[in-house]
C-alpha cells in the first residue's frame, strides 16, 4: 500500500493528477494555443531549411554567384507550400474529424494507401524529433562550442522532457509551448526587420570568422541544384500536421483549423524568404560550427550581445518545441492504425492524463535512438527526412482527387453517405480537383526528386522502411483478424460441459508457503498430485524426504532433468497429459514469494515467469499463481488466479 501511494504521488508530481474520462472535451485548444502546438514543426524549419540549401550549393564553390541561387530556391519552395496548403486546407473541411492523409487514402485510395500513408507519417514524426531536437541542440553548441561533445546526452535528456511535458495532457502542453513559440516568431521578425533596416541603410556588414564546411566539390549542375531544392523541401515538414490533429481544437473545429493553416503557412513563407535573403546579403556560408541562424544574428547585433542571445535562444526553444508536433500527433495517428487493427491495441488506450500516453513514449523511445545512432547531428538526418512527408502528401492529394471526382453526378441537395465523410454536391469540385492534382502532382515530383538525390546520403533507409513497416502492419492486421474469427460467436462454440481437470502443483521445497499451496488445490476438490523438477539430485532426494514426513500422500513425482531445464521438462509432462485425455484441462499451481521492494524480490527466483512463458501455446492449460507476502516475519497468502497469455 505504501507503494502504491509513493508511486501514485510520483506520478501526480510529473505528469499531474488524472482526468476524468468525461473531461475530455475540456481538453481541446484554441487558435492561438493550436498555432503552438500544431505549426511549430513547420515554423521551425526556417531554422535549417535555408542553411540545408547552402550546405548542397556550397560543394560547388562558397562565391556570391553561387550561394545566390538559394533566392530563386526558395521562391520554388515557397510556391510549393502555398500549392501544399490550399490543398490541405480543402482536406480540413472534406475530413473535419482528422487523420489526414491516412483517412483521406483509407476513404478514397484503400487499404494499402492508407498504410503507406501511416508508415509514412510515423516515420516522419520520429524524425520530425531527431531533427529538431538535434537542430536546437546545434544552436546551443553554436553559441557555447564548449558543449559539443555533449550533443548526444542534451538532445535525448530534452526529448525524455518533452514526453514527460506531453504525459500531463494536450490543453496543458499547449499553455506550456505557446510562450517560446511566440517569443520565437517575435525575435526572428524583429531580426529580420532590424537586419533590413541597416541594409538599407548601408550598416549591414558581412559575416566573418566562419569556417565553412568541408565537402567533396562538385560541379554547378541541375543534379546539384535540384539536391539543394530537395534539402530546402524541408521548410515543408510540418504542414500536414493540423489536418491530423483537427479534433485537438475548440468548435467549430474545422473552421479553426482552416483559420490556423493558413496563418502557419503565411508566417512560414515570410520567415523563409525573409532568412534566406538577408543570409544572402551578409555572405552567410554553412559551417560545421555555427548556424546560419547564429551567423544571421550575431552579424545583425554582434556576438554575445543580449539580442543575439535571445533570437539563439528563441530558435533553440522553436526547434526543441517543434517535437512537440510529433508528440501530439503521432500518438492520434498510431491510434486510427491500431484501432483499425492495424498496430497494437494498447496504442488506443488513454492514460491518466486522456492522452495517449503508449504512443507518447514509444515515440520518445525511436526518437531518442536515432539521434545515439546519428550522433546528434542534423545533416545526417536530413536525408531521412522529406520522403515520407512529400509521399503523405502525395497520396492525400490524390485521394482528394478521387474524392471530389465523385462528386460529379450529384444533384444540388444529394448526399451520399461515404466511409469517413459525406458526400454531397459541390458546385466548385472541378476547381477543387484541379487544385489537389496540382498539388499531388508536384509533391510527387518532389519526392522523385528527392528520393533520387538523397538516395546515396540514406535515403535508401526510408525507402525500404515504409514498405517493411506496411508489411508489419498487415501482419498485425491478420492476426487481429484470425483472433476476431476464432473468438467468434458464430463459429461452433464449445459444449458447456464440465470437463476432467488435473491439477499440478509445482514443489520447489517443503516449508509453511508450501502447505498452503497444498491447501488451496485441496479446497478445488478436483484431482491433484505434487511435482518436483529435480534439477539437482540431492535437493530433489531432501525435497522427496522432507515431503513423506510433512506431507505424506500423495507421493511427490519427481521429473528428472539431467540438462539442468527448468521449464521443459514441465512441459513435455503437460503434453503427454494432454495426450492422454484431448478433453482434460491441466491446472497448474505454484507459490511465489512476494516481497516488499523490488530489490528484495530480485533476490529470488521468480521462476513463475519462466514457467508461465514455457506453457503459453499450450491449449486447456491454466496457471494459477499464489504469491505469499512476507512482512515484518508474517506470512500473508493471497491467491491470485492467472492463466497463460493465451488461454482466455
Amino acid at each position: 500500500m505504501d507503494r502504491e501511494k509513493y508511486h501514485s504521488a510520483l506520478s501526480k508530481l510529473l505528469i499531474g493528477r488524472p482526468l476524468e474520462t468525461q473531461a475530455l472535451s475540456h481538453q481541446s485548444v484554441s487558435r492561438l494555443i493550436g498555432l503552438a502546438v500544431f505549426a511549430s514543426d513547420a515554423l521551425s524549419s526556417t531554422a535549417y531549411a535555408t542553411e540545408e540549401i547552402l550546405i548542397i550549393l556550397a560543394l560547388a564553390g562558397t562565391g556570391s554567384a553561387v550561394l545566390g541561387l538559394s533566392l530563386p530556391i526558395a521562391i520554388a519552395i515557397a510556391v510549393l507550400i502555398v500549392i501544399v496548403t490550399v490543398s490541405y486546407r480543402q482536406t480540413i473541411y472534406t475530413y473535419p474529424n482528422g487523420g489526414g492523409a491516412y483517412i483521406v487514402a483509407r476513404d478514397n485510395l484503400g487499404e494499402i494507401p492508407a498504410q503507406v500513408a501511416g508508415a509514412a507519417l510515423l516515420t516522419d514524426y520520429i524524425l520530425t524529433v531527431a531533427v529538431s531536437i538535434t537542430a536546437g541542440v546545434a544552436q546551443v553548441t553554436s553559441a557555447f562550442p564548449a558543449l559539443i561533445p555533449y550533443r548526444v546526452p542534451l538532445a535525448i535528456g530534452i526529448i525524455l522532457i518533452m514526453m514527460m511535458i506531453n504525459l500531463r495532457g494536450v490543453k496543458e502542453s499547449g499553455t506550456i509551448f505557446a510562450i517560446p513559440t511566440y517569443f520565437f516568431l517575435v525575435m526572428m521578425f524583429l531580426t529580420l526587420i532590424i537586419g533590413a533596416a541597416r541594409y538599407a541603410t548601408g550598416t549591414l556588414p558581412v559575416v566573418t570568422g566562419v569556417e565553412a564546411i568541408e565537402g567533396v566539390a562538385a560541379p554547378l549542375t541541375l543534379f546539384l541544384i535540384l539536391r539543394a531544392f530537395s534539402s530546402g523541401c524541408t521548410a515543408l515538414t510540418g504542414i500536414e500536421a493540423i489536418s491530423n490533429g483537427i479534433t485537438a481544437f475548440k468548435e467549430p473545429r474545422s473552421r479553426n483549423a482552416a483559420s490556423t493553416l493558413v496563418w502557419m503557412s503565411s508566417i512560414l513563407i515570410l520567415l523563409f524568404l525573409g532568412i534566406t535573403l538577408l543570409s544572402h546579403q551578409i555572405q552567410a556560408v554553412p559551417s560545421e560550427f555555427e548556424t546560419v541562424i547564429s551567423q544571421l544574428a550575431r552579424t545583425v547585433y554582434g556576438r554575445g550581445s543580449v539580442p543575439y542571445l535571445l533570437a539563439i535562444a528563441g530558435t533553440m526553444l522553436i526547434l526543441i518545441m517543434a517535437a512537440n508536433t510529433s508528440f501530439a500527433d503521432f500518438p492520434r495517428l498510431a491510434a486510427l492504425a491500431a484501432g483499425d487493427g492495424f498496430l497494437p491495441r494498447q496504442l488506443t488506450y488513454r492514460g491518466n492524463r486522456l492522452v495517449l500516453s503508449w504512443g507518447i513514449v514509444g515515440l520518445a523511445v525511436f526518437a531518442s535512438i536515432l539521434v545515439f545512432i546519428t550522433g546528434a547531428q542534423t545533416t545526417a538526418l536530413i536525408p531521412l527526412y522529406a520522403i515520407g512527408v512529400f509521399l503523405s502528401f502525395t497520396i492525400s492529394q490524390t485521394g482528394m482527387v478521387v474524392h471530389l471526382w465523385r462528386l460529379r453526378n450529384l444533384k444540388p441537395g444529394e448526399q451520399i453517405q461515404g466511409y469517413e465523410t459525406t458526400l454531397e454536391y459541390d458546385p466548385a469540385w472541378r476547381f477543387k480537383m484541379i487544385l489537389s492534382a496540382v498539388g499531388a502532382f508536384c509533391t510527387f515530383v518532389v519526392m522523385i526528386i528527392f528520393g533520387v538525390t538523397k538516395f546515396a546520403s540514406g535515403a535508401w533507409f526510408v525507402i525500404i522502411l515504409i514498405p517493411t513497416l506496411v508489411l508489419i502492419f498487415f501482419r498485425i492486421h491478420l492476426h487481429y483478424k484470425q483472433v476476431a474469427r476464432s473468438l467468434s460467436t458464430s463459429t461452433t462454440l464449445e459444449a458447456a460441459t464440465l470437463r476432467s481437470i488435473t491439477t499440478l502443483v509445482l514443489v520447489d521445497d517443503v516449508h509453511a508457503g508450501t502447505l498452503r499451496v497444498l491447501n488451496f488445490a485441496r479446497s478445488m476438490g478436483h484431482p491433484w498430485q505434487a511435482v518436483h523438477i529435480a534439477i539437482n539430485p540431492e535437493k530433489a532426494e531432501r525435497t522427496q524426504a522432507k515431503w513423506k514426513a510433512m506431507v505424506g500422500e500423495p507421493e511427490l513425482v519427481v521429473i528428472p532433468s539431467p540438462y539442468r531445464h527448468l521449464a521443459a521438462p514441465l512441459r513435455e509432462y503437460v503434453e503427454e497429459l494432454l495426450a492422454e485425455n484431448p478433453e482434460n484441462f491441466v491446472h497448474i499451481v505454484m507459490g511465489h514469494l512476494a516481497m516488499d521492494s523490488f530489490w528484495e524480490q530480485v533476490l529470488h527466483q521468480n521462476s513463475a515467469f519462466v514457467f508461465n512463458v514455457a506453457l503459453t501455446g499450450l491449449d486447456r492449460v491454466v496457471f494459477t499463481q499464489i504469491p505469499y507476502q512476507i512482512r515484518d516475519g508474517e506470512l500473508i497468502n493471497v491467491a491470485r488466479r492467472r492463466p497463460p497469455a493465451d488461454a482466455v
